[in-house]
C-alpha cells in the first residue's frame, strides 16, 4: 500500500509539469510577437518621416540627369561695416568673396542621392544688420533613418563686404576667401585654407589640410596657429615685421627671403625673426612644415583667390 500511495504521488507531479511547460511555450510566444510588434512599428515610423521629409521639399528640389537631387537656395541682405559673419557644421566647401559693398549674397547648394537623404539635413541663414550666420544642422527623423541614412552634400558660395569679422567652424570640406578687413577665426576644418588677406587678429586651430595665409599686418596677438595636421604658408606683405615662435613641430621653419632669419632649437623649437621684429606669430603643435614669404607672394595669392573664387561662381551658374 505504501509502494502504490509513492507510486500515485509521482504520477501527479508528472502531471503538474505539464500546465507549466505550456505556460513557459506560451510565454515566448507572446515576447515574439511583441518584439515583432515593434519592429513593424519602427519601420513604419521611418517610412513616415520619409514621406513627411519629402512632401516638405517639393517644389524646391530638382533632379539632374546623374540621377542626383539638388537643392538651391539664394537670399540678399545689407549688413554693417565690422558685421560679424560666421558659417559652421557645413559639409562642403566654403566660398567667400569680398568686395567694398554693403550687401551680402548667399547662394547654397544641396546634393543628395536621393529626396531621403537631403531631407536628413538643412542649412539655416540668420541675419540682422550687425551679424550674419550660415549653419547646417540635423533634422527630425527616426532612429533607423538616422542610424542607415547617408547626408547631404552642402556647397556654400558667399558674396561679402571686406569690412567684416569672419568665423568659421566645423566645416567638413575646403575654405577659400578672399580679403578679410577685420579678424579671421577658423577652427575645426577638415580640408584645406586659403585666405587672401587679413588685416586683423587671426586665430586657426584644429585643421586638417594645407594653409595659406596672407597678412597685410602684425597687430598685437595677431596670428595664433594650434593643432594643424599640414603645411602652412604666411605670406607677408612688404613692411611687416615680428617674430615667430614655434613649438611641438614635427617639420621645419623655411623662408625664401633675406628679411627672416630662423633659429632652431631642441624638441622642434623654431624661432625666427621678420624683418626688424615686432608682434609676435605663435605656433603649436604643427604636423608639417610653416614657410615665410614676402609681398610677390601676397599679389600672387589675391589673384589665384579672385580666379578660383570666381570659377566657383561660374560653376554655381
Amino acid at each position: 500500500m505504501f509502494l502504490e500511495r509513492n507510486k500515485i504521488w509521482t504520477h501527479d507531479v508528472k502531471d503538474f509539469d505539464v500546465p507549466s511547460r505550456l505556460l513557459e511555450v506560451n510565454m515566448w510566444k507572446r515576447l515574439i510577437i511583441v518584439i515583432l510588434l515593434v519592429l513593424i512599428a519602427a519601420i513604419a515610423g521611418v517610412v513616415r518621416s520619409h514621406s513627411s521629409g519629402i512632401s516638405e521639399f517639393k517644389g524646391l528640389v530638382s533632379h539632374n540627369s546623374v540621377g542626383e537631387t539638388r537643392e538651391e537656395k539664394r537670399e540678399t541682405y545689407e549688413l554693417a561695416p565690422g558685421a560679424r559673419v560666421e558659417v559652421f557644421n557645413i559639409n562642403g566647401s566654403v566660398n567667400i568673396e569680398t568686395s567694398d559693398s554693403k550687401t551680402a549674397e548667399i547662394y547654397i547648394e544641396r546634393t543628395a542621392a536621393n529626396p531621403e537623404s537631403l531631407s536628413r539635413r538643412r542649412v539655416a541663414i540668420e541675419c540682422t544688420s550687425g551679424s550674419l550666420r550660415v549653419y547646417g544642422e540635423r533634422t527630425s527623423m527616426g532612429f533607423w533613418a538616422r542610424l542607415f541614412g547617408s547626408n547631404p552634400s552642402e556647397r556654400v558660395t558667399l558674396k561679402l563686404p571686406r569690412q567684416i569679422s569672419l568665423v568659421t567652424k566645423g566645416v567638413n570640406g575646403s575654405i577659400v576667401a578672399d580679403e578679410v578687413d577685420g579678424s579671421l577665426e577658423v577652427r575645426g576644418v577638415n580640408g584645406r585654407v586659403q585666405v587672401g588677406s587679413v588685416s586683423g587678429a587671426v586665430d586657426l586651430k584644429g585643421i586638417n589640410g594645407n594653409v595659406v595665409l596672407s597678412l597685410e599686418q602684425l597687430n598685437l596677438d595677431a596670428v595664433a596657429l594650434a593643432g594643424i595636421n599640414g603645411n602652412i604658408e604666411l605670406r607677408l606683405a612688404n613692411g611687416v615685421n615680428g617674430y615667430l615662435d614655434a613649438k611641438g613641430m614635427n617639420g621645419r621653419v623655411v623662408s625664401d627671403s633675406s628679411e627672416v632669419t630662423i633659429e632652431k632649437g631642441k624638441q622642434g623649437r623654431y624661432w625666427a625673426q621678420i624683418g626688424t621684429g615686432g608682434n609676435s606669430i605663435s605656433a603649436k603643435g604643427i604636423n608639417g612644415n610653416i614657410k615665410l614669404t614676402r609681398s610677390a607672394a601676397t599679389a600672387t595669392a589675391t589673384t589665384e583667390q579672385k580666379v578660383e573664387s570666381k570659377a566657383a561662381t561660374t560653376a554655381t551658374k
